[in-house]
């Protein structure tokens, strides 16, 4: 078999090959046989078919098998008498078998060049302060503080802003004058004062009382949110079930023991500046590590591998259709034009890859690996936050082809522990290590008026 490798580019290149005609041959005659050993073919007993005749009837399939059969073997031996490593399958765009000729065609691949990762110590980052101030603070005391809000019925008056009314609604879309189908629903919580209420809503329901009836219309504006409903006349029907208060508690010691296991005010507020710290103190942390990936990446000055930049944009698009899932949005109703999507991540996707090039040497050198028992913990892990159990979750993990993928993260997370063990960091230091020690506990209370509320316009 003769090879010649072409340099493309700096991490592309064309593996021309020829495979002399008696090997061919030779593969042809073995295909033929297997053929002909199962070949049904009228006027002969089975196994007993001349190769001639197997050849005539089945040219073409054999023909293909002996390409799938010797392209993958010729491409594969020359690799590894030249000592290279393809980043992605070769690319073999154009193959013709012929018996009795030489197979001769070319085999595309991307390779990585060599890249020297350094001197961790020669790579400076600097720590920003991890510092909590009083007024982050204060903001969250008030947002637990309202989170304990309580919803009271309310018998002794009308409507009033900022009560949350319960109403039995029915509405008809006006047209030419003449109220349309109606449209019902019962107990629906309308909150007065909400931006979502179309305008004048609220002013129609102050001073109804429970059990009170009334039937009003409303015109909607042009630019109104809810397109369906922009520029229309509704006419409403609603009886008022039920008004509800809403009393934010007092910022005091009662309400530390309510939202947390702090048994007073000051307890609480120091529970939370210590959350606030360890957070900050993580939010530190994730720039220091995204600095040193952003350092790591610099050392890269070859064009990376389009094969590895598609593989990391493939993998952004999967994790943002899967968030869009947890959020309750159908991607494909979304209108998310897909191509601009990946046009947007390109950039990012290249300096991921360019990092993660510098990180697998640094494993390659230091020999940073991740063993069978911390995968088995890590997918452990995963099928405990899942609630599944780890043989589920390993064997979705291997139907997706996704294990090796995991090992290969948890050792580029290994490697940048390394990393940031030995670069110099100038700036504070963490008081503590954010991650032992856990946000102090804290529940919201459960009461009514705590779900969705839907608006007259929804």
């Amino acid at each position: 078999m003769k090879s010649d490798v072409v340099e493309v580019s700096e991490t592309k290149k064309n593996l021309v090959i020829e495979i002399p005609p008696d090997e061919v041959n030779a593969e042809i005659d073995r295909v033929t046989r297997e053929y002909g050993r199962a070949a049904k073919i009228p006027g002969f007993r089975p196994g007993r078919v001349p190769p001639k005749v197997v050849k005539q009837r089945f040219r073409d399939e054999i023909l293909h098998e002996v390409a799938h059969e010797l392209v993958p073997r010729a491409v594969g031996e020359v690799l590894r008498e030249r000592g290279l490593e393809p980043v992605a399958t070769p690319d073999v765009p154009h193959v013709h078998v012929h018996e009795g000729e030489a197979l001769m065609f070319t085999a595309t691949i991307e390779t990585l060049p060599p890249v020297d990762p350094g001197d961790p110590a020669d790579i400076q980052l600097r720590r920003e302060s991890a510092t909590v101030a009083d007024e982050a603070v204060d903001q969250t005391l008030e947002r637990l503080r309202q989170r304990a809000a309580r919803f009271e019925p309310v018998e002794d008056r009308g409507v009033e802003a900022g009560d949350t009314v319960v109403l039995d609604l029915e509405r008809r879309k006006i047209e030419d004058g003449t109220p349309g189908p109606s449209e019902k629903h019962e107990n629906v919580s309308v909150e007065t004062g909400a931006a979502v209420n179309p305008p004048g809503f609220d002013e129609e329901l102050a001073g109804l009382k429970p059990g009170d009836q009334k039937t009003f219309r409303v015109h909607y504006p042009a630019d109104y949110a809810v397109t369906e409903l922009a520029s229309a006349e509704i006419e409403y029907d609603v009886t008022v079930r039920a008004i509800r208060r809403r009393v934010v508690p007092a910022l005091d010691d009662d309400l530390a023991k309510e939202v947390s296991d702090s048994d007073s005010l000051e307890k609480l507020r120091e529970q939370v500046r210590e959350g606030l710290t360890r957070e900050a103190g993580r939010e530190t942390d994730r720039k220091l590590r995204a600095e040193l990936l952003k350092a790591l990446a610099a050392k890269v000055t070859f064009a990376v591998p389009d094969a590895l930049v598609q593989r990391d944009l493939d993998r952004r698009t999967e994790e943002f259709v899967r968030h869009l899932f947890e959020e309750g949005i159908d991607p494909r109703k979304a209108g998310i034009d897909w191509e601009a999507f990946r046009n947007e991540q390109r950039g990012p996707a290249e300096d991921a890859v360019r990092a993660t090039i510098v990180l697998d040497e640094v494993a390659r050198r230091e020999g940073l690996t991740v063993s069978d028992e911390d995968l088995e913990r890590e997918v452990a892990t995963f099928a405990e936050r899942s609630r599944r159990t780890p043989a589920a979750v390993r064997a979705q993990l291997e139907k997706d082809g996704d294990l090796e993928r995991l090992r290969t993260g948890l050792r580029r997370e290994r490697t940048v522990d390394f990393l940031m063990s030995r670069v110099t960091i100038s700036g504070e230091k963490p008081a503590t290590d954010p991650s032992t020690h856990p946000s102090p506990p804290t529940r919201a209370p459960d009461g009514p008026g705590r779900g969705v509320r839907r608006g007259p316009g929804r």
